[in-house]
């Protein structure tokens, strides 16, 4: 695959990165390898926690910058890159603050005698990250295993070279020894021997289904631990109770948010009967309100998406749901001329025979459901091959929870889009993924829980 920087608003190739080779993919884990046999994995966490403060001081220091190579590379609103920037440098703050206290040892009483859990790195890892969120993805797998002591081997997407390269250079700016984070341009073949190799121990990936699918598979005839965060198909509820203007307000947000390739990002929105005709009316007249353009413009709204072949992807899905019944209700159609634009779209009438009913479309494209009591969106909400997060809008908070429940996903926000913070578990279940990034869970994935006892017999 060809690592490449085209801008997406003007499909102009801007630079070719070169590929590592095997030669580079040996010395990169040799490196790892021998960090982690140091005393800077094995040794006081303290001695590591320092350059995770400097790499937050780093991105807040440099955050204009580093938001307009994303919004080039990858079309996000230049808006919405520097609250990435700001959102990675809070995560790099939270691990050097409490990385400490998350990994403290924790006794067990214990009639066999004195006995406590220590928290060890276990050693190299592997993690393929996805180019949707190019800083943060990839804040969420450095800064917590950085603080464990585990050396980090980076597959990054091949659309962002400009923001992987940069990402690594700020981390050995901050301090991080040779080997702690290596990025490597390489490809699928050779992601899979690295998984192979002993050295390694354990697989990161967020991407789609079908990479997830793969990197499991490859971990687990091996024997290593994985942590996935795929696909979501989430739901964003509206109750005859919720305030209409905050929802339609929100949801326009929670759909078109990233030009609508977010993971977590409302994708199917489940209407109560009673509220679904204004409600849509109001959504569609937030949608006309959209204004298309240049990311790196404070005044647009939607950027174009990722590349040239995402843009045909939603062509083809968007194409094959009105083929098989769905109607466009708004948009619907790629925008001509420069840029990977799509217009922002509504779909009704979608059943579940339709193949748009258990996709994920990322892009701008909502699908529209109309429901008649609680009980059927929750069959409609878990009637879904992904669980990843989802929103539930009503002013009666009990009902609400309730709801949030039953849902069979591994986020729910009330009241909310779904969001993300360095303090709260990020992750699903179903086909979404396993395993937790961010909080104290995310620090836990790919440590040693160790147990000590001292018998007292």
């Amino acid at each position: 695959m060809a690592y490449q920087t085209v801008n997406p608003f003007t499909n102009q190739l801007i630079k070719e990165y070169p590929p590592h080779s095997d030669a580079d993919v040996e010395a990169a884990l040799q490196k790892a390898d021998a960090l982690y046999h140091s005393d800077w994995a094995k040794g006081d966490i303290d001695q590591r926690l320092p350059v995770l403060h400097k790499l937050a001081d780093l991105l807040d220091s440099q955050t204009e910058a580093l938001a307009k190579i994303a919004s080039q590379e990858m079309g996000k609103l230049i808006a919405q890159s520097r609250a990435e920037v700001k959102l990675c440098a809070q995560i790099a703050r939270y691990y050097a603050d409490n990385a400490s206290g998350f990994l403290a040892p924790v006794k067990y009483p214990s009639e066999l005698g004195e006995a406590w859990v220590e928290h060890h790195p276990i050693g190299v890892l592997m993690a393929v990250e996805p180019w949707n969120f190019p800083y943060y993805q990839l804040m969420r797998v450095l800064a917590p295993n950085l603080a464990a002591g585990n050396p980090i081997i980076v597959k990054h997407a091949s659309i962002v070279p400009h923001c992987a390269e940069t990402f690594a250079h700020l981390v050995r700016e901050a301090g991080a020894p040779e080997g702690a984070y290596t990025n490597l341009f390489i490809s699928s073949d050779q992601v899979g021997k690295i998984i192979e190799d002993d050295r390694v121990q354990g697989v990161a990936l967020t991407g789609s289904e079908k990479a997830g699918a793969i990197v499991a598979s490859q971990a687990a005839k091996k024997l290593k631990k994985s942590t996935l965060e795929l696909g979501g198909n989430d739901v964003f509820v509206v109750l005859d109770d919720s305030d209409l203007e905050k929802a339609v307000s929100v949801g326009v947000q929670a759909r078109l948010q990233n030009a609508g390739q977010v993971c977590t990002a409302a994708k199917r929105f489940i209407l109560h009967e009673n509220i679904a005709d204004a409600f849509l009316a109001k959504f569609t007249a937030a949608f006309g309100q959209v204004k298309l353009g240049d990311p790196l413009d404070e005044s647009t709204t939607l950027g174009p998406l990722s590349s040239k072949d995402a843009q045909e992807t939603l062509t083809k899905q968007v194409n094959e749901a009105v083929k098989n019944g769905a109607k466009i209700h708004y948009g619907g159609k790629p925008v001509e001329g420069k840029g990977n634009f799509f217009e922002p779209t509504i779909l009704t009438n979608i059943t579940r025979d339709n193949p748009a009913y258990f996709e994920e479309f990322f892009g701008p494209v909502a699908q529209v459901y109309v429901v008649e009591d609680d009980d059927a969106i929750v069959r409609l909400a878990n009637d879904s091959h992904y669980g990843l997060g989802g929103a539930i809008f009503s002013q009666n908070i009990e009902r609400a929870k309730r709801l949030a429940s039953r849902i069979e996903t591994g986020m729910v926000y009330i009241n909310s889009l779904t969001d993300t913070a360095a303090e709260l578990p990020f992750g699903g279940v179903k086909r979404s993924g396993f395993g937790r990034e961010l909080s104290d869970l995310g620090i836990k994935e790919f440590v040693n829980q160790k147990l000590v006892v001292v018998s007292n017999k």
